[in-house]
């Protein structure tokens, strides 16, 4: 036996290529003539133009449909709210603070800038821990 007659025990698989004439014959498994017959032309699925007409948005935290909180601050509601009265944020839409948000809830945040004397109640808002303090030290209540 020589080095030139040596031959692998398992031979060679070779993958068999469609669609280039040779071992299938006529039309090579593509059936006859148009669009998907040929090479390269095929049809774009419909779910890849949805994703195509998204807006591109680039970013690690993008939360496009994630509505964010409205800040107001404690001194706004010193001004104009009385003493003993609740804040919620149908109130402050109604005292034109805030804008209305288009088919849903506000969502609301009052943070602790300003000084506040009024006894407060406020509720369906959520607040920052300087403005708990405020509320409180003056005998305000909050309810999230």
């Amino acid at each position: 036996m020589q080095l030139n007659e040596i031959k692998r025990r398992h031979p060679h698989k070779t993958k068999m290529r469609i669609g280039r004439g040779g071992k299938r014959g006529k039309t090579s498994g593509r059936g006859h003539k148009g669009q998907k017959a040929h090479g390269g032309h095929g049809i774009r699925p419909e779910h890849r133009d949805v994703i195509k007409k998204l807006p591109k948005r680039r970013g690690y935290r993008f939360k496009s449909f994630q509505q964010k909180a409205v800040p107001v601050n404690i001194g706004l509601l010193e001004e104009i709210f009385e003493s003993g009265a609740t804040v919620t944020p149908k109130k402050l839409v109604q005292r034109k603070i805030i804008a209305k948000a288009k088919g849903r809830g506000n969502k609301v945040k009052i943070l602790g800038y300003g000084t506040l004397s009024k006894k407060l109640s406020i509720s369906g808002c959520s607040v920052s821990k300087n403005a708990l303090e405020q509320i409180e030290k003056v005998g305000g209540s909050v309810t999230i």
